[in-house]
């Protein structure tokens, strides 16, 4: 039997999703399916609230698409769309276009993410990355668009000409680099890594499971918005979001509030 090219190990109610195909994590339609399977366990599971994608070891998050896969004869870039021999349901990487995942996730970048591999970092919901990781883009070196994420996400997290300026030339950035601009949270010692990711995805995790998924429903919907736009959208029974309106009439809505007043840790239902 072959070995699992995704693991997944539960912590409390935090997923981690281990990326495992050596040697360099190169991403081809079978591991987009695997990550997209592991999402869905965490998305569909309400005993889970958060995830974490980390790399195997300390040298590769992943180095993106499967290039020998690619260059290999009779492969036909139509089949990617395909749900059953293609990437699948959540698009290249099971996340990138995963646009139903509530559940936030955690991108902990223990090596180099490169391609593909940045555009999934880049589908998470917040980055940390290790001292020594950098990111790439060399997709225009290549003969083609990094458009699984990255030509539509990293002008959005960064100023628009660094971007730019990495699409255009395939540079490295730095993890010291990215955290400057935002782009990482935090950076820290490879060792320290996986316990910052698991330390940061039990720290969401201590959130109120539906306030959780709101969040990410509300800032996906009202992303374009002006800000009176917005502001007029996030009324409860005016919204129109399903998770959002969820979350206002819930149990955990007056629980919270109770909880601080009677000084005690809530003890939220997910309902």
């Amino acid at each position: 039997m072959p070995e699992p090219i995704i693991r997944t190990q539960r912590i409390g109610n935090v997923l981690e999703i281990v990326l495992d195909r050596p040697p360099v994590n190169a991403i081809n339609r079978e591991m987009s399916r695997a990550i997209y399977a592991a999402l869905k366990t965490l998305q569909d599971d309400p005993e889970l609230s958060v995830g974490v994608i980390i790399g195997n070891g300390d040298r590769v998050f992943s180095a993106g698409w499967d290039l020998k896969d690619v260059a290999s004869s009779g492969f036909d870039p139509s089949h990617d769309a395909n749900n059953e021999i293609g990437h699948g349901d959540g698009g290249f990487a099971g996340i990138t276009e995963y646009h139903d995942l509530l559940k936030p996730v955690v991108a902990a970048v223990n090596g180099v993410a490169i391609g593909g591999g940045f555009e999934m970092a880049l589908a998470c919901d917040v980055i940390i990355a290790a001292d020594h990781a950098y990111f790439e883009l060399p997709e225009m070196q290549r003969g083609f668009l990094a458009d699984s994420g990255a030509i539509q996400r990293l002008p959005k997290r960064i100023p628009y000409n660094v971007a730019k300026d990495m699409l255009l030339t395939g540079r490295r950035m730095s993890a010291e680099e990215a955290e400057r601009w935002g782009l990482v949270a935090s950076v820290h010692d490879g060792a320290d890594l996986r316990q910052a990711a698991i330390d940061l995805a039990t720290r969401i995790g201590k959130g109120a499971p539906l306030a959780l998924q709101a969040m990410k429903e509300v800032m996906a919907h009202i992303e374009t918005f002006s800000t009176a736009d917005a502001m007029s959208l996030t009324k409860p029974g005016k919204s129109g979001l399903r998770v959002y309106e969820r979350m206002a009439h819930s149990e955990d809505f007056l629980e919270g509030p109770r909880a601080f007043v009677e000084k005690r840790p809530p003890v939220w239902k997910g309902r």
